[in-house]
């Protein structure tokens, strides 16, 4: 068995496993040979995300099979116990982070309740203020340009709000983000894993630091801001007043 700082024969294989044996996780299926027959790849039991995080069993540091010792001292044992200390710790390594992916898909399947829901609500909103805002520019909005600036503030109201009623799940939807910034999976790899992947086209936020920041409602107010300037610089230009 070859592995990235030890080489053992078949005896001192068949060695090492029977001394971690004990360390072994109930939820290893197999050990096996990796690509191109260097090192090892495990293979566990899926991970649900709910149970305690993987981590190397305690005792195993006071076994006196694995404790190290110097190759000066005994250049067998140096290898033996090398070796089982390298598997053991990349076993757990690897499951960890297939443990961290599951984790993090259950703690977004439990704060995403209704947010597809509510991200409908404000796209439909969305549309409507573009449409209410493109009209302006519409040679009759002319004739009716109150009623076309008050059907926009309507608009405006409106997106405003679904944007808030959505942010009310984005907030718990960043914080498990910022929660799990270092598995493996990232933000719409998880959502889609949980069954979401439509969430690839939503405006989260920013939870990082556990500070909610950037909503969807930041950015409403934003295009707000941004329409609102403009028709103030064509009512000036134009002399047109309410």
């Amino acid at each position: 068995m070859s592995g990235s700082t030890f080489t053992l024969t078949p005896d001192e294989t068949g060695e090492v496993f029977a001394r971690l044996q004990p360390y072994l996780p109930p939820y290893l299926k197999k050990i096996e040979i990796g690509p191109l027959g260097w090192g090892l790849r495990f293979e566990f039991v899926p991970f649900t995300g709910c149970e305690d995080e993987p981590v190397e069993p305690a005792s195993s540091y006071g076994d006196p099979r694995l404790t190290y010792v110097l190759e000066s001292e005994d250049a067998v044992e140096h290898r033996l116990r090398t070796a089982a200390r390298t598997i053991l710790a990349d076993l757990f390594s690897q499951a960890r982070e297939e443990w961290k992916g599951a984790a993090y898909v259950v703690a977004l399947r439990r704060v995403v309740k209704d947010a597809p829901a509510r991200w409908w609500a404000y796209e439909r909103e969305a549309k409507a203020l573009e449409s209410a805002y493109a009209y302006l520019r519409a040679p009759q909005a002319a004739a009716e340009w109150p009623s076309a600036i008050s059907r926009l503030v309507d608009a405006q109201e409106r997106a405003l709000a679904a944007a808030a009623a959505f942010d009310e799940r984005a907030v718990d939807i960043a914080q498990v983000h910022y929660e799990h910034l270092y598995a493996d999976l990232g933000p719409d790899q998880a959502l889609a894993k949980a069954g979401y992947p439509e969430a690839k086209d939503w405006h989260v936020g920013d939870g990082f630091g556990g500070c909610f920041r950037d909503g969807l409602a930041d950015k409403v107010r934003r295009l707000i801001e941004e329409q609102e300037a403009h028709l103030a610089k064509v009512s000036r230009l134009s002399g047109i007043t309410g």
